[in-house]
């Protein structure tokens, strides 16, 4: 699948890459020296987006390098109408301060189908309240 990207600034070496053929995600790079402190928040503005086709969502997973080290990417979808700049939205939940060094790769672009739900009041039979082992398991 090919995937257009829509440039603000990206460097040519610092679009996303998958080194070997059949990784899952695209590398993305930092573009500065950042330091993240104990349970405090960076948005990472990336330098591209995307155009994700519609039936898709796109996600910046994290690394094991830095998931390794209490540095996380969180979740949230890049949309397919979305046409901005992609960030990297990373949480430092470890103990101690970390600096994240100019190019260096951050996390992974990837594109996965999502299903499109049609959320309704009444569709048919109804499951019971109960959860947690309510059936006695």
């Amino acid at each position: 699948m090919k995937i257009k990207l829509i440039d603000f600034g990206v460097a040519e070496d610092h679009r996303p890459f998958r080194p070997h053929d059949n990784d899952a995600g695209a590398d993305v790079y930092m573009p500065y020296d950042c330091t993240i402190k104990p349970g405090e928040i960076a948005k990472i503005p990336l330098g591209f987006g995307v155009e994700v086709p519609d039936g898709y969502a796109g996600f910046v997973f994290p690394r094991s390098s830095m998931a390794v080290k209490g540095l996380v990417c969180e979740l949230p979808p890049i949309d397919s109408g979305y046409r901005g700049e992609i960030h990297a939205i990373i949480s430092n939940v470890s103990n101690k301060a970390q600096t994240i060094c100019k190019d260096a790769r951050i996390g992974q672009l990837v594109i996965t189908p999502v299903i499109i739900a049609d959320y309704v009041i009444d569709h048919g039979d109804r499951r019971g309240m109960g959860g947690f082992g309510s059936t006695g398991e």
